[in-house]
């Protein structure tokens, strides 16, 4: 073929003739995650949910035996909400922040193929030696990225406040979570804000009532922890023994 007979894209639509066009291409919008989350919650296939993070997640000790807010969500789903085949798997380690995570990721996080992760980190973070807001940041924001390359639908949750006085280790944590909130949002992803519902409670005395040290949750806490990722996600209701309603079955 002569090199004359080579046609431009362009020289191709003016052969073809004056105000041709291309077809336009339509393309449907991503449906938000808090859409896709809905979608999850109704579907008739089953998921696996996926809870990382530190000892705050990991539910170590402080528990006293009862329940973490992984193992009372999965009360909700797998129980009273009847998804009995849905899984849910807690891979948070204590003491761990988020290289930890983002280095083990693929034991942590990829092998179970979650339709779901969610991330509770932060805490750790802020007493790390050469960790900074600006590093966290990318940090969160590159964990948010491989979580979605999974096909998976990320949640992050700020950590809960806790007694700066009594962890001065850990006395930047305040500045970490805006860090968190703004990843959130440039990212839409869907975010369940612990540390300003607990610093917004002022009826009860919060320390002492859901914290069992400076820094961990206590049972009571863990309830109040799984609540509110209740009600982020609209499957909160009053009347269920997950969420505060009376229970008993006793006979006397």
């Amino acid at each position: 073929m002569k090199q004359n007979a080579v046609f431009s894209r362009r020289k191709f639509i003016r052969a073809a003739g004056v105000g041709a066009a291309l077809p336009t291409v339509w393309t449907q919008p991503r449906a938000s995650d808090q859409e896709q989350l809905q979608t999850l919650l109704t579907r008739k296939e089953s998921n696996i949910w996926l809870f990382t993070g530190d000892s705050i997640t990991h539910g170590a000790k402080h528990t006293h035996g009862f329940r973490s807010y992984p193992e009372v969500f999965a009360e909700r789903i797998r129980w009273e909400l009847k998804r009995v085949r849905d899984i849910v798997i807690n891979t948070g380690i204590s003491g761990n922040a988020i290289p930890n995570i983002l280095s083990d990721f693929d034991w942590r996080v990829s092998q179970f193929k979650p339709a779901v992760v969610s991330l509770m980190i932060g805490t750790n973070d802020c007493a790390r030696a050469g960790m900074t807001p600006d590093l966290f940041a990318q940090n969160l924001t590159t964990i948010v990225g491989k979580i979605r390359d999974l096909g998976a639908v990320p949640i992050l949750h700020t950590p809960n406040p806790i007694i700066l006085e009594k962890a001065p280790e850990r006395r930047t944590l305040p500045e970490y979570i805006p860090v968190i909130r703004n990843v959130a949002e440039q990212k839409q992803v869907v975010l369940v804000d612990h540390f300003s519902h607990w610093q917004n409670t002022t009826d009860i005395d919060v320390n002492r009532e859901w914290l069992n040290d400076p820094l961990h949750p206590g049972p009571r806490g863990h309830q109040e922890i799984a609540r509110l990722l209740f009600k982020t996600l609209s499957i909160f209701d009053p009347q269920e023994a997950t969420c505060g309603g009376p229970y008993y079955e006793g006979e006397h």
